[in-house]
């Protein structure tokens, strides 16, 4: 299948209306999204009836967690004409689908360059999303016009409220995968929605108390940086946070614990499926320090291409997992989020189209990287 930009999505309005908008624009990658994680569940042994019915378990929830999640949700659904649980399923996938015991390798390798380590002073955040390589197929970029807070850009599947992005007030955020003993022993909140609710913050500190005060079933890794010159890196367990701060202007992570006290208290348990975490951050820090003070986007993407160790790499290759589905790095996105710009790029193993989105902007301008 032919590589293409991922589409941009206009939002705007009433919850229910921004996500009718939503599904209409982009039915066709809605569709396959839901299709492809309906299948995977039922690779598992979990047909459509019993994952509806899962899917429906997270509906009091979110309705909980926030009323107008639940709506736009909602509205997705009615808009590309898929089943509520579809959309739950799409935002819950990672609580669903590892809380199954699904086998799976969804990887990642992100980086934060504070002003004093940039060119312009600037604050730069990035990341490779490392998963299943359908999902190259059924990215977007949402561009979310708020009444009620910054408005919002992100990158995210089909179907799913955020993922990677930033927002009018300065913040933005990126996910990597973690694992530890305490996961999947409660019900929380899906990840996309967590991130969601960091990209509507207006203040860096509001970001940080999503973080602190949602409940979550699972461990990830979050970065959040504010443009004005700010970033911590936040290694998630469902019941703690251990914060990493820049070292020499910079934040690089992969998919492994690193804060000592995190490696004192948990156990880490993605080692064995992915053991190439443990020299991915180290890479991409090695190679943004070459060029330390004078650091660009262009740099930042030239660090998260790297090929070395493939097909074990920061950026990867398609790769079977025994037994399992073919994972590959679906999209790199680059921010700048003082100028509201989110550059992404599908599939970078195998393709160097940068496409550039901006928040002020009527439409994405495309630039060869």
């Amino acid at each position: 299948m032919q590589i293409v930009p991922f589409p941009l999505v206009e939002m705007s309005g009433p919850p229910r209306e921004r996500g009718r908008q939503y599904g209409q624009q982009a039915a066709d990658r809605v569709g396959r999204s839901v299709d492809y994680y309906v299948a995977q569940l039922a690779a598992a042994g979990i047909g459509w009836p019993r994952a509806k019915a899962l899917a429906a378990d997270y509906v009091p929830l979110i309705e909980n967690f926030s009323p107008a999640y639940l709506e736009e949700m909602r509205g997705v659904a009615e808009g590309a004409g898929v089943d509520l649980e579809g959309i739950v399923l799409v935002n819950a996938r990672t609580e669903m689908m590892f809380g199954a015991k699904q086998q799976g390798d969804d990887g990642c390798t992100g980086a934060v360059i504070m002003p004093e380590a940039a060119r312009d002073g600037r604050l730069l955040h990035g990341q490779n999303w490392d998963w299943r390589e359908e999902c190259v197929h059924t990215g977007v970029v949402l561009r979310i016009r708020r009444d009620d807070g910054p408005d919002v850009l992100t990158f995210t599947e089909a179907g799913g409220l955020a993922r990677s992005g930033l927002n009018a007030a300065g913040i933005a955020v990126t996910g990597n995968f973690l694992a530890c003993d305490r996961d999947y022993k409660r019900q929380g909140v899906p990840l996309p929605l967590i991130r969601r609710r960091i990209l509507e913050s207006s203040h860096f500190a509001l970001a940080i108390h999503v973080l602190a005060a949602v409940p979550r079933s699972c461990s990830s890794n979050m970065m959040v940086s504010d443009a004005a010159g700010e970033a911590i890196n936040f290694e998630c367990a469902p019941d703690e946070l251990f914060c990493v701060y820049p070292q020499d202007g910079l934040i690089t992570h992969a998919n492994h614990f690193v804060h000592p006290a995190a490696q004192v208290k948990l156990r880490d348990t993605y080692h064995a499926t992915s053991p190439d975490s443990l020299y991915r951050d180290g890479r991409v820090r090695k190679l943004l320090m070459k060029k330390r003070g004078a650091l660009t986007l262009d740099d930042l993407r030239d660090a998260l291409f790297d090929d070395y160790g493939t097909p074990y790499s920061v950026c990867r290759p398609p790769r079977s997992i025994a037994g399992g589905p073919v994972t590959v790095t679906a999209a790199m996105i680059v921010m700048d989020a003082a100028d509201g710009v989110l550059q992404a790029v599908p599939a970078p193993y195998a393709n160097r189209t940068v496409t550039e989105y901006r928040l002020s902007e009527d439409a994405a301008l495309r630039k060869t990287g």
